[in-house]
């Protein structure tokens, strides 16, 4: 273990795609100001902090651990590119197979493949929820984007979901709508803070289980996440919830196109288990 800060890319095999992470396998010692510190001078969307697993965790030894993720602004409760990045990170040290982490969600079980020379880990959400948004509220999110009440989609009514972080989804009507991401950060980021959201899940249906979806992504001191694996779990919940894919289906999302950093994420449900399994492969960024 070390308590250097890795650097990793998650839900891509390309350093230069999906979403940076720092990863910190060896936390020990590192009080919230420490990893606060780190997280801010990494300046990725978020930073995985690793210590040893709570007591009665479970697990193989040395494959459960107690994970805590922190954007440049703050702790936040669960990170999925970040927990697809320290598993890959962890795999190319101790060899692919199960972890477990104990997050401030809830544990979070991750499997990671070898698969043609590249790692994908797969994790599993807490159980999820999916709840409504008050119309003054998402009045308020489209004020803050900039978009009209008519460029969301009918199909795809606002929800707020959750599996580990809250996240409001709001379907686009058109891919041009998506790629055109303009919005006033200080009046979206109030918005979020009081519903304490964690991003905006914004998705364009493709296909009947293709997406395109993009995330803002204030309250952590960054405009846009290039590959957010919550709100992935989030929006496979949602989906669910609302009946527009099969109880058992899989997902394809792609994320970070409009960025220059494509990622795609997997997102797989499965009849009779409320949980979200959302995959990628991971890659050190040298």
């Amino acid at each position: 273990m070390t308590t250097d800060v890795l650097r990793y890319t998650a839900f891509s095999g390309d350093p230069q795609g999906g979403n940076p992470a720092g990863v910190v396998l060896d936390a020990t010692g590192l009080d919230d100001a420490a990893m606060l510190g780190i997280a801010a001078g990494l300046g990725y969307s978020e930073t995985a902090f690793l210590t040893a697993p709570p007591e009665g965790l479970g697990g193989e030894p040395g494959r459960a651990f107690t994970v805590r993720y922190f954007s440049p602004r703050a702790e936040v409760p669960f990170c999925g590119h970040a927990t697809v990045a320290t598993a890959v990170a962890l795999a190319e040290r101790n060899g692919p197979g199960e972890l477990l982490f104990a997050t401030r969600a809830g544990t979070v079980p991750v499997s990671v493949t070898a698969e043609g020379g590249a790692l994908r880990a797969v994790l599993t959400s807490v159980e999820p929820r999916v709840l409504p948004i008050a119309p003054e509220d998402l009045a308020e999110a489209l004020a803050a984007l900039g978009w009209p009440a008519a460029d969301l989609d009918p199909l795809l009514p606002p929800r707020i979901a959750y599996a580990g972080a809250r996240h409001l989804v709001l379907g686009a009507a058109s891919r041009a709508r998506l790629a055109d991401l303009a919005y006033d950060f200080a009046r979206l980021e109030a918005l979020m803070r009081r519903l304490d959201l964690t991003t905006l899940q914004l998705v364009f249906r493709a296909g009947p289980d293709l997406f395109h979806v993009r995330d803002p992504f204030p309250v952590g001191g960054v405009v846009e996440d290039p590959a957010t694996g919550a709100a992935a779990a989030a929006f496979g919940a949602y989906a669910r919830e609302l009946g527009l894919v099969p109880a058992d289906a899989v997902l394809t999302l792609h994320q970070g196109e409009d960025m220059g950093r494509p990622g795609v994420l997997t997102v797989e449900l499965r009849a009779g288990d409320p949980r979200v399994r959302v995959g990628g492969e991971g890659v050190q960024i040298t």
